[in-house]
């Protein structure tokens, strides 16, 4: 909106011309989400205690826990408004990558509202069933994973590029790459949603990785970057620099409300909208395998879910004392806090590890 207003002006405001940077544009988005995130942050937090929206907490978990019962919950859709509103703001609205992650973001947002608002507003404590819920996010997925198919016409938007290794392109072809997508962002959106189980434990991890791609993204855009790292050139992929910004400045914004002891927690809302927008963008790029790498802690909550389910179906035996990891930890004698900062530290590793791979070819 606002870089259509300063194209139209800066025939004779020169100095509007500024807008046209990605770069200056992104910078802007994170401020712009982390202002709105904090103005309206109070004020929703205030509604949801009024209407009583607030957090069930399993009573076989840690019993540290049993405190945050009755927390408001369903704060996701604060994030969901200031990435909205703030890309809408700043971004490029005639390019496709930014409707794409939008809409992909909005609709998982909208699979979390319902099965936050079923369990905390109707007293559900299943929500929207397991099978219905993936039925939505396949349907957003498979949706996206064939819209980003047939309108990339390069070749290099449909390989998967291996880092580390500058010749290693492997070809995936239309099914591979349409399947390739729906595991990503499905998945992604999924481990976000396991993570979200302390205060603070998901969304600063999202933070970290959401700047990370917004780096990615601006050299994907970049035509003179791109081939001196040797990177597959993604024209328009640019512009998703803004909507990472985005990501990063309603992310710690929210951080301020969510960290110990929490105000608000983010629900399926906000878990299942995120990991979505952050697998769509890694997808987009063509950066699957580095931001496998980057989303670590994601990764290894979600493998100790299917571990735990595997091996007490098969084996009748637990390998963890309790999954998702972090109860794991928590059950062990680590305190919240300290399972929060130290699964924070591990993402920050890896994610410096991931933009390594920028220059490491």
């Amino acid at each position: 909106m606002f870089l259509e207003w300063a194209q139209w002006y800066a025939k004779d405001i020169h100095v509007l011309n500024v807008f046209n940077y990605i770069t200056l544009r992104a910078v802007l988005a994170c401020l712009s989400s982390l202002l709105l995130s904090f103005l309206v942050g109070p004020m929703m937090i205030r509604k949801l205690t009024a209407y009583k929206i607030g957090q069930s907490v399993r009573s076989d978990g840690p019993q540290t826990h049993l405190v945050k019962s009755g927390t408001p919950t369903m704060g996701g859709a604060l994030i969901l408004v200031s990435i909205t509103v703030t890309t809408l703001m700043w971004a490029d609205l005639k390019n496709r990558y930014v409707w794409i992650v939008l809409l992909v973001t909005l609709g998982f947002g909208v699979v979390g509202w319902v099965d936050d608002y079923r369990k905390v507003v109707h007293r559900n404590p299943q929500g929207l069933s397991a099978r219905a819920k993936f039925f939505f996010q396949s349907v957003i997925g498979l949706g996206a994973a064939i819209f980003l198919a047939y309108t990339n016409k390069l070749p290099a938007q449909t390989a998967l590029i291996v880092p580390f290794f500058k010749e290693v392109v492997i070809p995936l072809g239309m099914i591979g790459f349409i399947a390739l997508t729906y595991f990503v962002i499905v998945g992604t959106s999924n481990a976000v949603n396991l993570t979200d189980g302390l205060d603070g434990l998901a969304i600063m991890p999202t933070v970290l990785i959401a700047g990370a791609l917004g780096v990615f993204t601006y050299v994907a855009g970049n035509a003179v970057f791109a081939r001196y790292l040797a990177f597959p050139y993604i024209p328009g992929a640019g512009e998703l620099t803004v909507i990472c910004g985005a990501i990063a400045g309603s992310g710690l914004a929210f951080l301020w409300f969510n960290a110990y002891p929490a105000e608000v927690f983010m629900g399926d809302v906000g878990a299942l909208a995120l990991g979505a927008a952050l697998g769509c963008i890694a997808v987009i790029v063509r950066q699957e395998i580095v931001f496998f790498i980057m989303s670590g802690v994601f990764v290894m909550e979600t493998l100790s879910v299917m571990i735990q389910v595997g091996s007490f179906k098969l084996r009748g035996k637990r390998v963890f004392r309790m999954a998702p990891l972090h109860h794991h930890y928590e059950l062990k004698g680590w305190k919240e806090t300290q399972v929060v900062v130290r699964f924070w530290i591990v993402t920050m590793m890896l994610v410096l590890v991931g933009l390594s791979t920028l220059k490491l070819r």
